[in-house]
């Protein structure tokens, strides 16, 4: 049963592409950008989209509870999406499948229909903002030189959308999921600071804020400050498509 959310969020992405009619990959079609969430009891899942990615959480905020997280990347192609399952917390053999689901949608309310289960979605922001989209780390300053970070199936990815973010360390070769964590965030006069709602690592990080120097040159985001554990950071990251 505790996968039921991970496959309804699912459902839901399959709605949206069907209903506005697009054979297109994920990251040009606009209206699904964005964060969506459902609330069942104390439990939040929360789906993320951005630049043909999404990451599904469902985690339990009051109670600082992480429960799971799963994504992938989308492909269209006439009624059916397909994700690329790239990292699964509970279950690595699904890491490297390919999963379709079917649809129904309405405005701004999401209805899914499916497997014995209704339930309906509320959108939380429409995926605008500078820095918006999927992010991958490729520099980071060790002793005081920048170190190139090539692409490897060890990765760490940082989704954001409008308000909401969610980094995920994971292998998509072996299956291995490292941690995760996520919340809000703010990106005002060139400060970011993200405040924590879920962390698979350590739940006594739920409910703090973090906050660092940004900006965007040059299409990449330089990040700085200190990591949750008070350790200085200098970073860049680009966007991964």
């Amino acid at each position: 049963m505790k996968h039921l959310p991970l496959l309804r969020h699912f459902i839901v992405v399959a709605a949206l592409i069907t209903f506005f009619g697009f054979d297109a990959p994920l990251k040009s079609i606009s209206p699904l950008n964005g964060a969506w969430s459902i609330t069942d009891n104390n439990n939040t899942t929360s789906l993320l989209i951005s630049d043909g990615y999404c990451m599904i959480t469902t985690y339990d905020k009051d109670g600082k509870k992480f429960i799971n997280t799963w994504g992938g990347s989308f492909t269209v192609a006439g009624n059916q999406v397909k994700l690329n399952v790239e990292f699964n917390s509970d279950d690595k053999t699904q890491v490297g499948k390919s999963l379709a689901y079917t649809y129904s949608v309405r405005n701004n309310t999401l209805i899914t229909d499916g497997n014995g289960e209704r339930a309906e979605w509320n959108r939380v922001d429409d995926g605008k903002s500078p820095l918006a989209g999927n992010w991958r780390i490729t520099q980071r300053k060790q002793n005081d030189k920048m170190a190139d970070m090539p692409l490897r199936s060890r990765r760490t990815l940082k989704l954001l959308t409008g308000t909401r973010f969610q980094w995920a360390a994971i292998n998509i070769e072996t299956g291995e999921f490292s941690g995760t964590g996520g919340g809000t965030y703010t990106f005002t006069n060139g400060k970011y600071a993200e405040h924590i709602e879920f962390f698979s690592r350590d739940n006594s990080r739920v409910g703090a804020s973090l906050s660092f120097d940004g900006k965007i040159e040059d299409g990449n985001w330089i990040h700085s400050g200190l990591s949750s554990t008070g350790q200085p950071i200098y970073e860049i990251w680009s966007r991964f498509k």
